[in-house]
Protein backbone atom coordinates (compact mmCIF):
# COMPACT_ATOMS: atom_id res chain seq x y z
CA UNK A 1 0.00 0.00 0.00
CA UNK A 2 1.06 3.63 -1.06
CA UNK A 3 0.43 6.72 1.41
CA UNK A 4 0.05 9.81 0.85
CA UNK A 5 -0.05 13.34 2.71
CA UNK A 6 -3.73 14.38 3.37
CA UNK A 7 -3.58 17.82 1.75
CA UNK A 8 -1.14 20.51 3.66
CA UNK A 9 -1.81 18.39 7.05
CA UNK A 10 1.12 16.21 8.27
CA UNK A 11 -1.06 13.12 8.19
CA UNK A 12 -0.49 10.37 5.67
CA UNK A 13 -3.31 8.65 4.36
CA UNK A 14 -3.40 5.32 2.15
CA UNK A 15 -3.89 5.86 -1.78
CA UNK A 16 -7.50 3.59 -1.29
CA UNK A 17 -9.94 4.17 1.61
CA UNK A 18 -12.80 1.33 2.63
CA UNK A 19 -15.76 2.90 2.63
CA UNK A 20 -18.90 1.62 4.48
CA UNK A 21 -21.91 2.16 2.34
CA UNK A 22 -22.73 -1.36 1.90
CA UNK A 23 -22.66 -1.60 5.69
CA UNK A 24 -26.06 -1.98 7.27
CA UNK A 25 -28.49 -2.28 4.42
CA UNK A 26 -31.16 0.46 5.73
CA UNK A 27 -33.49 1.76 3.69
CA UNK A 28 -33.79 1.77 -0.32
CA UNK A 29 -30.71 3.38 -0.98
CA UNK A 30 -28.51 1.67 1.01
CA UNK A 31 -30.27 -1.70 0.55
CA UNK A 32 -28.99 -1.57 -3.19
CA UNK A 33 -25.55 -1.58 -1.91
CA UNK A 34 -25.17 -3.90 -0.03
CA UNK A 35 -26.21 -5.29 3.49
CA UNK A 36 -22.94 -6.20 5.41
CA UNK A 37 -23.30 -7.51 8.71
CA UNK A 38 -20.32 -7.52 11.34
CA UNK A 39 -18.94 -10.90 10.97
CA UNK A 40 -18.42 -10.13 7.05
CA UNK A 41 -17.26 -6.63 8.09
CA UNK A 42 -14.59 -8.39 10.32
CA UNK A 43 -13.95 -9.94 7.23
CA UNK A 44 -13.03 -7.42 5.14
CA UNK A 45 -11.42 -4.95 7.99
CA UNK A 46 -8.73 -8.04 8.10
CA UNK A 47 -8.10 -8.04 4.77
CA UNK A 48 -7.69 -4.38 4.08
CA UNK A 49 -5.18 -4.53 7.19
CA UNK A 50 -3.57 -7.13 5.49
CA UNK A 51 -3.23 -4.96 2.66
CA UNK A 52 -2.26 -2.06 4.59
CA UNK A 53 -5.19 0.09 4.07
CA UNK A 54 -6.15 1.00 7.36
CA UNK A 55 -8.52 4.27 6.79
CA UNK A 56 -12.71 3.42 6.72
CA UNK A 57 -14.59 6.13 5.84
CA UNK A 58 -18.33 6.48 7.20
CA UNK A 59 -21.17 8.87 7.19
CA UNK A 60 -24.29 9.43 10.38
CA UNK A 61 -27.04 8.67 7.84
CA UNK A 62 -25.25 5.39 6.11
CA UNK A 63 -27.98 2.79 6.73
CA UNK A 64 -29.53 5.47 9.83
CA UNK A 65 -26.30 5.16 11.66
CA UNK A 66 -26.04 1.47 11.35
CA UNK A 67 -22.99 1.05 9.06
CA UNK A 68 -21.00 3.54 11.94
CA UNK A 69 -22.43 0.64 14.53
CA UNK A 70 -21.17 -2.08 12.45
CA UNK A 71 -17.63 -0.50 11.40
CA UNK A 72 -17.14 0.25 15.23
CA UNK A 73 -18.16 -3.79 16.04
CA UNK A 74 -15.54 -4.56 13.23
CA UNK A 75 -12.50 -2.67 14.21
CA UNK A 76 -13.14 -3.20 18.27
CA UNK A 77 -9.85 -4.23 19.96
CA UNK A 78 -8.24 -2.57 17.09
CA UNK A 79 -8.68 1.35 17.37
CA UNK A 80 -5.05 2.31 17.39
CA UNK A 81 -4.86 0.30 14.19
CA UNK A 82 -7.39 2.33 11.76
CA UNK A 83 -7.98 5.93 10.85
CA UNK A 84 -11.98 6.63 11.12
CA UNK A 85 -13.22 8.85 8.84
CA UNK A 86 -17.03 10.28 8.70
CA UNK A 87 -19.49 12.88 7.99
CA UNK A 88 -22.42 14.79 9.28
CA UNK A 89 -24.47 17.96 7.94
CA UNK A 90 -27.17 15.56 6.37
CA UNK A 91 -30.49 15.20 7.68
CA UNK A 92 -30.50 12.40 10.39
CA UNK A 93 -33.31 12.43 12.27
CA UNK A 94 -37.14 14.24 12.37
CA UNK A 95 -36.59 17.05 14.39
CA UNK A 96 -36.18 21.15 13.33
CA UNK A 97 -32.74 21.38 13.87
CA UNK A 98 -31.74 17.75 13.00
CA UNK A 99 -29.85 18.70 9.77
CA UNK A 100 -27.06 20.96 8.84
CA UNK A 101 -24.12 22.15 9.97
CA UNK A 102 -25.23 24.66 13.39
CA UNK A 103 -23.25 24.04 16.14
CA UNK A 104 -27.06 22.63 17.81
CA UNK A 105 -26.69 20.27 14.87
CA UNK A 106 -22.57 19.19 14.89
CA UNK A 107 -22.14 18.97 18.31
CA UNK A 108 -24.24 16.02 19.11
CA UNK A 109 -24.04 14.53 15.81
CA UNK A 110 -20.19 14.15 16.54
CA UNK A 111 -21.11 12.84 19.89
CA UNK A 112 -23.49 9.83 18.58
CA UNK A 113 -20.81 9.31 16.13
CA UNK A 114 -18.39 8.39 18.74
CA UNK A 115 -21.04 6.45 20.14
CA UNK A 116 -21.85 4.61 17.90
CA UNK A 117 -18.41 4.05 16.05
CA UNK A 118 -17.08 2.85 19.99
CA UNK A 119 -14.44 5.32 20.18
CA UNK A 120 -13.30 8.82 22.27
CA UNK A 121 -12.00 10.59 18.91
CA UNK A 122 -12.64 10.60 15.13
CA UNK A 123 -9.51 10.91 12.53
CA UNK A 124 -11.12 13.36 10.12
CA UNK A 125 -14.70 14.37 10.40
CA UNK A 126 -16.23 16.19 7.09
CA UNK A 127 -19.03 18.27 6.85
CA UNK A 128 -21.59 16.06 4.19
CA UNK A 129 -22.40 19.01 2.05
CA UNK A 130 -22.47 22.92 2.40
CA UNK A 131 -25.42 24.43 4.93
CA UNK A 132 -26.11 28.04 3.58
CA UNK A 133 -28.36 28.63 6.13
CA UNK A 134 -25.65 28.67 8.83
CA UNK A 135 -22.63 31.07 9.29
CA UNK A 136 -19.72 29.69 8.12
CA UNK A 137 -18.12 31.78 11.34
CA UNK A 138 -20.17 29.28 13.53
CA UNK A 139 -19.38 26.11 11.84
CA UNK A 140 -16.26 26.59 11.65
CA UNK A 141 -16.02 27.49 15.30
CA UNK A 142 -17.88 24.99 15.93
CA UNK A 143 -15.24 22.17 14.72
CA UNK A 144 -12.34 23.89 16.21
CA UNK A 145 -13.66 23.71 19.69
CA UNK A 146 -14.22 20.02 18.70
CA UNK A 147 -10.34 19.71 17.79
CA UNK A 148 -9.59 21.73 20.94
CA UNK A 149 -11.79 19.38 22.96
CA UNK A 150 -9.91 15.91 21.89
CA UNK A 151 -12.99 14.41 19.86
CA UNK A 152 -11.65 15.06 16.05
CA UNK A 153 -8.08 15.58 14.86
CA UNK A 154 -8.48 16.77 11.14
CA UNK A 155 -11.45 17.81 9.50
CA UNK A 156 -12.84 18.32 6.16
CA UNK A 157 -15.45 18.70 3.81
CA UNK A 158 -17.52 17.13 1.19
CA UNK A 159 -19.67 18.22 -1.85
CA UNK A 160 -18.79 22.03 -1.64
CA UNK A 161 -18.48 24.58 -4.38
CA UNK A 162 -15.19 26.23 -5.24
CA UNK A 163 -16.80 29.05 -3.60
CA UNK A 164 -17.67 27.20 -0.69
CA UNK A 165 -14.37 25.50 0.12
CA UNK A 166 -12.54 28.91 -0.38
CA UNK A 167 -14.83 30.46 1.40
CA UNK A 168 -14.16 28.37 4.30
CA UNK A 169 -10.54 28.03 4.46
CA UNK A 170 -10.67 32.19 4.22
CA UNK A 171 -12.60 32.57 7.17
CA UNK A 172 -10.50 30.12 9.14
CA UNK A 173 -7.31 31.67 8.18
CA UNK A 174 -8.51 35.52 9.37
CA UNK A 175 -9.83 33.59 12.25
CA UNK A 176 -7.14 31.41 13.29
CA UNK A 177 -9.02 28.04 13.28
CA UNK A 178 -8.04 24.96 11.85
CA UNK A 179 -8.61 24.30 8.33
CA UNK A 180 -9.86 21.86 6.11
CA UNK A 181 -7.25 19.88 5.01
CA UNK A 182 -9.68 17.24 2.74
CA UNK A 183 -12.78 17.62 0.54
CA UNK A 184 -14.84 14.69 -0.27
CA UNK A 185 -15.77 14.80 -3.97
CA UNK A 186 -17.35 12.54 -6.34
CA UNK A 187 -14.20 12.20 -9.43
CA UNK A 188 -13.76 9.59 -11.83
CA UNK A 189 -13.37 8.46 -15.82
CA UNK A 190 -16.83 9.34 -16.41
CA UNK A 191 -16.86 12.17 -14.28
CA UNK A 192 -14.22 14.95 -14.45
CA UNK A 193 -15.72 17.94 -13.78
CA UNK A 194 -13.72 18.31 -10.66
CA UNK A 195 -10.88 19.13 -12.67
CA UNK A 196 -11.98 22.11 -13.49
CA UNK A 197 -12.65 24.23 -9.99
CA UNK A 198 -11.97 22.01 -7.07
CA UNK A 199 -8.63 20.45 -8.30
CA UNK A 200 -7.00 23.76 -8.67
CA UNK A 201 -8.35 24.91 -5.52
CA UNK A 202 -6.84 22.30 -4.00
CA UNK A 203 -3.59 21.89 -5.31
CA UNK A 204 -3.42 26.06 -4.36
CA UNK A 205 -4.65 25.43 -0.74
CA UNK A 206 -3.18 22.26 0.18
CA UNK A 207 -6.63 20.49 0.48
CA UNK A 208 -6.64 16.67 -0.40
CA UNK A 209 -8.83 14.54 -2.41
CA UNK A 210 -10.88 11.95 -1.33
CA UNK A 211 -12.79 10.28 -4.01
CA UNK A 212 -16.00 9.31 -3.52
CA UNK A 213 -17.47 6.98 -6.32
CA UNK A 214 -14.21 6.58 -8.04
CA UNK A 215 -15.92 3.59 -10.08
CA UNK A 216 -18.33 6.10 -11.37
CA UNK A 217 -21.69 5.20 -9.46
CA UNK A 218 -20.95 1.63 -10.30
CA UNK A 219 -20.42 1.81 -13.97
CA UNK A 220 -16.82 1.64 -14.43
CA UNK A 221 -16.97 -2.65 -13.14
CA UNK A 222 -16.25 -3.62 -16.40
CA UNK A 223 -19.34 -5.86 -15.93
CA UNK A 224 -21.98 -3.17 -18.01
CA UNK A 225 -21.29 -3.52 -21.28
CA UNK A 226 -22.35 -1.96 -24.75
CA UNK A 227 -25.78 -4.08 -26.09
CA UNK A 228 -26.26 -6.09 -22.73
CA UNK A 229 -28.72 -5.58 -20.32
CA UNK A 230 -27.84 -4.45 -16.66
CA UNK A 231 -26.01 -7.69 -14.31
CA UNK A 232 -29.02 -8.24 -12.14
CA UNK A 233 -26.87 -7.55 -9.11
CA UNK A 234 -25.73 -4.21 -10.47
CA UNK A 235 -27.15 -1.31 -7.81
CA UNK A 236 -28.29 0.80 -10.95
CA UNK A 237 -30.75 -1.73 -11.41
CA UNK A 238 -32.88 0.19 -8.37
CA UNK A 239 -34.39 3.40 -9.78
CA UNK A 240 -33.42 5.02 -6.36
CA UNK A 241 -29.40 4.87 -6.90
CA UNK A 242 -29.24 5.96 -10.31
CA UNK A 243 -31.71 8.91 -9.67
CA UNK A 244 -29.82 9.86 -6.32
CA UNK A 245 -26.48 9.72 -8.55
CA UNK A 246 -24.13 11.38 -11.45
CA UNK A 247 -25.95 10.75 -14.66
CA UNK A 248 -23.84 9.51 -17.62
CA UNK A 249 -24.75 9.12 -20.64
CA UNK A 250 -24.74 5.76 -22.65
CA UNK A 251 -22.55 6.41 -25.57
CA UNK A 252 -20.05 8.22 -23.20
CA UNK A 253 -19.95 5.43 -20.75
CA UNK A 254 -19.38 3.36 -23.78
CA UNK A 255 -16.68 5.07 -25.54
CA UNK A 256 -14.82 5.17 -21.56
CA UNK A 257 -15.32 1.44 -21.27
CA UNK A 258 -13.80 0.58 -24.74
CA UNK A 259 -10.39 2.18 -23.86
CA UNK A 260 -10.49 0.97 -20.91
CA UNK A 261 -10.88 -2.52 -22.21
CA UNK A 262 -7.62 -2.13 -24.82
CA UNK A 263 -5.60 -0.32 -21.78
CA UNK A 264 -6.82 -4.13 -19.63
CA UNK A 265 -5.48 -6.17 -22.99
CA UNK A 266 -2.09 -4.43 -22.61
CA UNK A 267 -1.78 -4.75 -18.85
CA UNK A 268 -3.30 -7.83 -18.22
CA UNK A 269 -4.97 -5.77 -15.35
CA UNK A 270 -9.50 -5.55 -14.62
CA UNK A 271 -11.05 -2.86 -15.64
CA UNK A 272 -11.47 -1.55 -12.18
CA UNK A 273 -7.99 -1.57 -11.42
CA UNK A 274 -7.01 0.74 -14.52
CA UNK A 275 -9.99 2.77 -13.75
CA UNK A 276 -8.35 3.55 -9.93
CA UNK A 277 -4.86 3.61 -10.69
CA UNK A 278 -6.06 6.01 -13.33
CA UNK A 279 -7.21 8.38 -10.66
CA UNK A 280 -3.87 7.72 -8.42
CA UNK A 281 -2.26 9.52 -10.94
CA UNK A 282 -3.83 12.77 -10.95
CA UNK A 283 -3.11 15.81 -9.37
CA UNK A 284 -4.85 15.98 -5.74
CA UNK A 285 -6.15 13.17 -5.24
CA UNK A 286 -4.89 12.05 -1.74
CA UNK A 287 -6.57 8.80 -1.30
CA UNK A 288 -9.55 6.72 -3.41
CA UNK A 289 -12.53 5.55 -1.30
CA UNK A 290 -13.69 2.04 -2.39
CA UNK A 291 -16.86 0.05 -1.49
CA UNK A 292 -17.05 -4.10 -1.57
CA UNK A 293 -20.05 -6.24 -1.06
CA UNK A 294 -17.45 -9.49 -0.67
CA UNK A 295 -13.92 -10.51 -0.43
CA UNK A 296 -13.19 -11.11 -3.76
CA UNK A 297 -14.29 -7.34 -4.78
CA UNK A 298 -12.38 -6.13 -2.51
CA UNK A 299 -9.24 -7.97 -3.30
CA UNK A 300 -9.90 -6.89 -7.18
CA UNK A 301 -9.96 -3.29 -6.12
CA UNK A 302 -6.74 -3.52 -4.15
CA UNK A 303 -4.91 -4.94 -6.28
CA UNK A 304 -5.12 -1.41 -8.15
CA UNK A 305 -1.98 0.09 -6.33
CA UNK A 306 1.76 -1.22 -6.43
CA UNK A 307 2.16 -0.41 -10.41
CA UNK A 308 1.58 2.56 -12.77
CA UNK A 309 -0.12 2.76 -16.42
CA UNK A 310 2.32 4.27 -18.41
CA UNK A 311 1.73 7.72 -20.18
CA UNK A 312 0.26 6.31 -23.52
CA UNK A 313 -1.95 4.35 -21.65
CA UNK A 314 -2.93 7.28 -19.20
CA UNK A 315 -3.50 9.47 -22.43
CA UNK A 316 -5.67 7.01 -24.38
CA UNK A 317 -7.78 7.09 -21.45
CA UNK A 318 -7.93 11.05 -21.04
CA UNK A 319 -8.79 11.17 -24.51
CA UNK A 320 -11.49 8.78 -24.48
CA UNK A 321 -13.14 10.78 -20.90
CA UNK A 322 -12.59 14.13 -22.02
CA UNK A 323 -15.86 16.17 -22.44
CA UNK A 324 -15.90 19.85 -23.38
CA UNK A 325 -15.70 22.11 -20.88
CA UNK A 326 -18.14 24.74 -19.97
CA UNK A 327 -17.78 28.84 -19.35
CA UNK A 328 -15.15 29.83 -18.06
CA UNK A 329 -13.26 26.82 -18.14
CA UNK A 330 -12.86 26.45 -22.08
CA UNK A 331 -11.75 30.30 -22.05
CA UNK A 332 -8.98 29.95 -19.43
CA UNK A 333 -7.53 27.09 -21.14
CA UNK A 334 -6.80 29.62 -23.87
CA UNK A 335 -4.53 31.50 -21.62
CA UNK A 336 -2.19 28.20 -20.62
CA UNK A 337 0.73 30.20 -20.65
CA UNK A 338 -0.05 32.12 -18.07
CA UNK A 339 -2.64 30.02 -16.18
CA UNK A 340 -2.28 26.48 -17.14
CA UNK A 341 -4.31 23.64 -16.19
CA UNK A 342 -2.95 21.33 -13.52
CA UNK A 343 -4.15 18.15 -15.26
CA UNK A 344 -2.29 19.64 -18.49
CA UNK A 345 -5.85 19.07 -20.53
Amino acid sequence: MDYRFLGASGLKVPVLTFGTGTFGGQGELFKAWGNTDVAEAKCLVDLCLEAGLNMFDSADVYSGGAAEEILGAAIQGRRDQVLISTKATFRHGSGINEVGSSRHHLIPAVENALRRLGTDYIDLFQLHGFDAATPVEETLRTLDDLITAGKIRYIGCSNFSGWHLMKSLAVAERHGWTRYVAHQAYYSLVGREYEWELMPLALDQGVGGVIWSPLGWGRLTGRIRRGQPLPSSSRLQSSVVTNAGPQVAEEYLFKVVDALDEVAAETGKTVPQIALNWLLSRPSVATLIIGARNESQLRDNLSAVGWSLTAEQIAKLDQASAVPKIYPYWHQAGFSERNPFPTGA
